[in-house]
């Protein structure tokens, strides 16, 4: 694990844009409001009911996809491992390995304000493996443990 330079909090939007791949509309954290060098990260998602995908699922029952919850909360930890480990900033890609224990408890609706929180439990030869919790407001919705890779 590396760390070259001090993190500023928060990091808005801008500065996840320059730390991730992903743009518009697959970009599913908006700030990210703690980290821990090599031990955890909190960002959030404020889900709108201009999302895209609220026109589909379901109409007259707008509910986001659990999918993209667990996205949201990949992203999140994405931007944890690239923080750990900067020097793969805009050099690789941390693609999803895994995914072990997941539970959706609650569904998420446009107005809600999603909290995703992820706590490294390993970091091995650039493989990740983080657990990962999704709330709205003390509200436990998603969690999951994720593991991710550099390529």
């Amino acid at each position: 694990m590396t760390t070259e330079k001090e993190i500023k909090m928060p990091i808005d939007i801008k500065g996840i844009l320059n730390l991730l791949p992903h743009r518009y509309p697959f970009i599913l954290v908006d700030r990210i409001i703690d980290f821990e060098p090599g031990q955890s990260i909190t960002g959030l998602k404020n889900v709108s009911m201009g999302e895209p995908f609220f026109q589909g699922h379901f109409p007259g029952e707008p509910v986001m996809p659990g999918v993209l919850i667990l996205e949201g909360m990949a992203q999140t930890g994405g931007i944890l491992a690239y923080l750990t480990e900067q020097s793969m900033i805009g050099e690789k890609l941390v693609y999803f390995a895994g995914l072990d224990k997941v539970r959706f408890r609650k569904v998420v609706r446009p107005g809600d304000q999603l909290i995703f929180k992820l706590e490294m439990i390993k970091y091995k030869a650039r493989l990740t493996k983080m657990a990962g919790r999704a709330y709205v407001g003390d509200e436990l919705v998603t969690e999951a443990e994720m593991m991710a890779t550099f390529a």
